[in-house]
């Protein structure tokens, strides 16, 4: 039988004349009878305010390269301890971690982790820096507060794997424990956010705008093409204009491969040709680092000099196979500063995958 924890109290929530709360932690503005929970599945009303049903437990903990989250201008080649814990506040179809994020069962939260453990078997482990992942960690959201400021006082970076789909104050709540994200930008019209996550599109360009302009967060774009769905031309042309006129030129933008899963098994998988030509149209609007994803793609993989051209970082998919930035973090040949957290070096961790137990650190 499934065994809840002790409930962590929740917080962005308000009373309604009706009786009922809203949770206002994202924009599904889910309102509760006592004893509800929101569509995310882990924010229940219990008594007369909100709690976080999912503290403390997580779904499996795993190092993973950071270039996997993905993030290719953060400390590349290096390790971080990736975990999530159940359920999602966004209900994608296409969701290829589906078992975790649509989970409805408390055992799936196999491993026990607090806060200071989880930053204990970072540093010991030698991650540079955890992420928060698998599920979306905006809906633990104090959760993942906790273990940030855990990891920052032991030197540990935090990452932010996410939809971005988060009301304001929240978000700047969130954000200023976050030292990088990856966020999901899914598709780039209204109709495909509704009919296939469930959700709506202006609140996560509404992340991505407050990433860029109000914090230091270093933070880069992932968007899955499945096709038929959200890869026409027409749609990565708007898309990546959007992004050089809202965002700039040096945020690098992923395009992956779908693969079929969860409730879109009937759509095939997306030809690298469909990743090429998306990358083809994001350089020729302004983007400077588009990078593709999921598959075999030397070029698609690889960090150019936006001054000279010439590679700064060569890859196959989660593996470093050149690395030529100075100390400073730019190019050798013309001296051209690439945008991101860099270091002297690499890390040489690789594309391989560690699952931790987190009760050897306890």
């Amino acid at each position: 039988m499934s065994r809840e924890l002790e409930s962590h109290p929740g917080k962005f929530w308000h009373s309604l004349d009706d009786g009922r709360i809203q949770c206002d932690l994202c924009p599904r503005f889910c309102r509760l009878h006592d004893g509800q929970r929101g569509m995310c599945f882990v924010r229940k009303r219990e008594g007369s305010g909100m709690v976080l049903t999912t503290y403390g437990r997580s779904s499996g903990f795993c190092i993973d390269p950071v270039e996997k989250k993905p993030l290719n201008h953060f400390l590349p080649g290096t390790p971080i301890l990736s975990f999530g814990t159940a359920g999602c506040n966004l209900a994608c179809k296409f969701c290829q971690n589906w078992s975790i994020s649509k989970s409805r069962e408390f055992d799936t939260l196999a491993d026990r982790a607090q806060p200071a453990t989880i930053a204990r078997a970072a540093q010991a482990l030698g991650c540079r820096s955890v992420a928060f992942t698998y599920n979306d960690p905006v809906i633990f959201h104090e959760y993942a507060i906790d273990v940030a400021q855990a990891c920052r006082a032991q030197g540990i970076r935090s990452v932010a794997v996410t939809a971005g789909y988060q009301c304001a104050e929240p978000r700047a709540e969130f954000y200023r424990y976050m030292d990088a994200a990856n966020v999901d930008l899914k598709g780039f019209t209204e109709s495909f956010y509704a009919k296939i996550c469930g959700g709506h599109l202006a609140p996560v360009l509404e992340t991505l705008k407050y990433l860029k302009h109000e914090t230091k967060v270093w933070f880069e774009i992932t968007t899955l093409l499945i096709p038929g769905e959200n890869d026409s031309e027409a749609e990565i042309e708007a898309m990546t204009q959007w992004v050089m006129r809202e965002l700039g030129p040096d945020v690098p933008h992923h395009f992956t491969a779908f693969h079929p899963d969860w409730k879109m098994q009937d759509h095939p998988p997306t030809p690298t040709r469909t990743l090429v030509r998306a990358r083809e149209i994001a350089i020729r609007n302004g983007l400077r680092f588009v990078y593709t994803g999921n598959v075999h793609d030397r070029e698609g993989g690889t960090t150019s000099c936006h001054g000279c051209r010439k590679p700064l970082i060569v890859r196959d998919w989660y593996t470093i196979l050149a690395y030529r930035l100075t100390p400073q973090g730019a190019c050798p040949d013309c001296g051209t500063a690439c945008p991101g957290v860099f270091e002297a070096e690499a890390g040489t961790w690789g594309a391989k995958r560690q699952p931790v137990f987190l009760a050897d650190y306890a």
